[in-house]
């Protein structure tokens, strides 16, 4: 295994595993993680991708959905299984349900192509950022018991355990999922835009991927139903009282 950005002082790099079977991309991926302080590894078909995942333990793995062996999804499953990890997927198809389902087995956010550098570093950094925010501390003294969940409706939310259930069925999402949803819940009777909510919860200032923002709420809407998050066409979402 080839190990791009590595020697040097300082402390360990984070480390960026770069999936992708197209050489002339891989490299240029690479190449520039590296030069913005990453350690990365590179693999080339899935099967690679599960056994450098298992490896290396990357801290971040950029996945694209269409590989050789078996594709990205199947690669997030595998992976995902073994060690829950910041995923970010690379499609080349515009299409809705493949991003759902890489959504859905657990990745945390995509880049369609063709994509800037600038965008996917400021992708990559957005998610770690977000997977790094401390926990909160617990609460002083002998008694440890958790706060009330949140409830609206038949919607409750324990967010220092970070479940969610409806109607009393627990629903198992993804960490941005369960992020977008909080964030909606937080602001419940306002309409929030996508480029809020891209700043929010995705720490991305770049109003640019707006698309991201709504494939989520297709994703958070197939889990948790239809009548839960209301879109105000041209202005963006808001929570509605769970019914």
């Amino acid at each position: 295994m080839t190990e791009h950005g590595t020697g040097g002082e300082g402390p360990p790099r984070q480390r960026v595993l770069v999936v992708e079977d197209e050489p002339t991309i891989a490299r240029a991926v690479a190449d520039r993680l590296a030069a913005e302080g990453f350690a990365v590894l590179v693999a080339a078909d899935g099967p690679a991708a599960v056994d450098r995942a298992r490896a290396w333990a990357p801290d971040l793995i950029v996945l694209d959905v269409m590989l050789p062996g078996f594709d990205g999804l199947e690669v997030c499953r595998r992976v995902q299984a073994e060690r829950p990890v910041p995923l970010l997927m690379l499609t080349a198809r515009d299409d809705e349900t493949d991003l759902l389902v890489g959504l859905g087995v657990g990745a945390d956010d995509y880049v369609t192509k063709p994509f800037s550098m600038r965008e996917l570093v400021a992708r990559i950094r957005a998610v770690l950022r977000r997977v790094e925010r401390p926990a909160p501390d617990p609460p002083a003294g002998p008694e440890t018991a958790r706060p009330e969940p949140l409830r609206v409706g038949d919607l409750e939310i324990e967010p220092d355990a970070r479940r969610v259930r409806r109607d009393g069925r627990e629903v198992h999402l993804t960490p941005i999922e369960f992020d977008l949803l909080a964030c909606l819940l937080r602001h419940r009777g306002t309409v929030l835009t996508r480029a809020v909510l891209l700043e929010r919860v995705w720490d991305w200032t770049d109003a640019s991927g707006t698309r991201v923002v709504d494939s989520h709420v297709k994703a958070l809407r197939r889990k948790l139903g239809q009548g839960l998050i209301r879109t105000v066409h041209g202005v963006g979402y808001s929570l509605e009282d769970a019914t």
